[in-house]
Formats: C-alpha cells, structure tokens, sequence
C-alpha cells in the first residue's frame, strides 16, 4: 500500500462535496453516520477509550493488523479505492476553482456526460462486487460468500450503512430511474463478458472477483446483484426513496442549478469519492474492534 492506514485515516477530509453529499443522504439512513476522522479520534470514538497507554497499544496492534498481508485488510482499502479511483479526471477541471462546501452545478453539465444504461449498470454492480468482496477480505472469509454478505447487509450500519444507501441513491436511482432494478437485471442478462472486459474499473479489480474467465465474473456479478435487489427494494420503499427526494435533498446541502438527474449523477461520480472515505472508515473500525478484543 502506500500509505500505512494511520495516514489514510489522518487524512480523511472533514469538509467538501463528498462530506456535503453523505450528510445530504442523512434521509436514507437516519443518524447512521458521523464524519470520525483521525486515526486516535477514531480509536477513542470506537473503543471509548481515552488512556493514552491503552490508545496507543490498540493503535499499535491495528497497524500491525493492517500490515500482516496475511489478511485481507490492505486489499479492502485497495478494492475501496481503486472503485472510487476511475473516471475522475472528468471532473478535476471543473472542481479545479471551486472551494467550500457549496456547489454550483450549472457550468459544469457540459464538463460530464452521463453513460449509458449499460456502463453504468456495470459501474453500480462493480460497487456493489467491491463492497461484497472487501467484506469477505475484512471478515476472513471466502470471497463467493454471497450469503454471509446478504445475511450482515441487514445488520450494516454507521459509514457501512451511508455507503450503501449512497450507492443506492446516487448510483442506482439518479442515474437509472425508479425502476433501476429491472434496468440492471434486463441489462445484467444481456451482457457479454467483453462488455465487462471494455470497462476500466472491471480491468483493474478482475482478479479479485471470483470466477474462472470474464463469463464466470459475469455470473458471479449477475447472483450477486440478484441476491441484494431484494434489500435495495426494501431500502427504497422504507426510506421511500425516489430520485427527486434524493435530488430535494441533495440540494439542501449543495446547490444544484439543474433538475437532469442523469447529469447531476454524472457530475456526482467524477467529483466525489464517497467509497473511499467511507470504505476506510470501516477499515478503520474493523482493524481497531479487533486490537482492542485482543488486547
């Protein structure tokens, strides 16, 4: 890796759009996530300890943990950022000027293009590969283990749970519409594994997804969505959740100057990374529940 997760912690934003878009998403799951950052800010905040001894010993122990790539921990954050990592040149011209925590949109729409229904049920079911195969590498566990990950997909919460729900709104309702599950089902099955093996972030993680060749990958993405769209459907009638709600409140934290939700989801892909800095928050938490269990 290069950084060692005490840095990648450290240097965790407490500001920007990203920041700006997951406390808009509060709505879909309420009170779930708080913006810890800071490697011993979030030890104290994990274990409730505030002993320097004890803090520093479990930090310790945490980086140990990470560094022992006998485990799973440094391909998580790897899966979480090299997800987040493609298709974000786009838009560095267009953040290049602007600072704070407010957006103008309007501008920018030329800037993005949204994708096609295809790539971007390929990009929304590689999240959701990479979320299932980081939290097989995290939890020690096989990585075809679709049931596990449905079975605790219920009991997420914290950045886990905001991430998810993210993924929903802004990777799956925005850019996809209301019905996005039977668009990524329909797709899903007519996909061909070149389709697959045309896109940059496919490339990138494929050997970490199981499966023989690009077809057994495509199975394997296919049972995955298959064994989640019954939480996402959950999700979205609980929360009812619907693309204008999210855009409503999308811009109470961001000024959004243009009702395309297609565009506004494009714009939203290049310029946050919300995977990454969640994913390692729950890195993070993960690592230092365990040091301090065996300390």
């Amino acid at each position: 890796m290069s950084k060692p997760i005490q840095d990648l912690v450290d240097g965790l934003p407490t500001g920007g759009l990203t920041i700006s878009m997951l406390n808009a998403l509060d709505f879909a799951a309420p009170g779930q996530w708080q913006n810890i950052t800071g490697f011993v800010n979030t030890i104290q905040h994990v274990t409730g300890e505030t002993d320097d001894d004890v803090v520093q010993q479990i930090g310790e122990r945490a980086i140990y943990l990470y560094n022992d790539r006998s485990q799973g921990y440094q391909t998580a954050m790897w899966l979480y950022q090299t997800v987040d990592g493609t298709d974000k040149a786009l838009g560095a011209a267009a953040l290049a000027n602007k600072v704070g925590e407010t957006f103008s949109f309007l501008g920018f729409l030329d800037k993005v293009t949204p994708k096609p229904d295809k790539a971007q049920t390929i990009d929304l079911s590689l999240k959701l590969v990479t979320e299932l195969v980081a939290f097989c590498q995290i939890n020690g566990i096989p990585g075809d283990s679709i049931g596990d990950f449905v079975a605790a997909l219920g009991e997420y919460s914290g950045e886990s749970s905001i991430r998810m729900a993210a993924l929903v709104c802004v990777d799956a309702l925005l850019p996809l519409g209301p019905d996005f599950i039977q668009k990524v089902t329909s797709s899903l099955g007519a996909m061909t594994p070149q389709d697959l093996e045309q896109n940059s972030t496919f490339n990138n993680i494929k050997d970490t997804i199981p499966g023989q060749n690009s077809g057994g990958k495509l199975d394997f993405i296919g049972q995955s969505f298959d064994s989640v769209k019954g939480w996402m459907s959950d999700l979205v009638v609980s929360r009812g959740l619907t693309p204008q709600k999210v855009l409503n409140n999308l811009n109470n934290f961001m000024q959004i100057a243009d009702d395309k939700l297609d565009y506004v989801a494009a714009f939203i892909d290049v310029s946050t990374n919300y995977y990454e800095h969640t994913g390692t928050q729950t890195l993070a938490r993960r690592l230092i529940e365990r040091a301090f269990a065996e300390l």
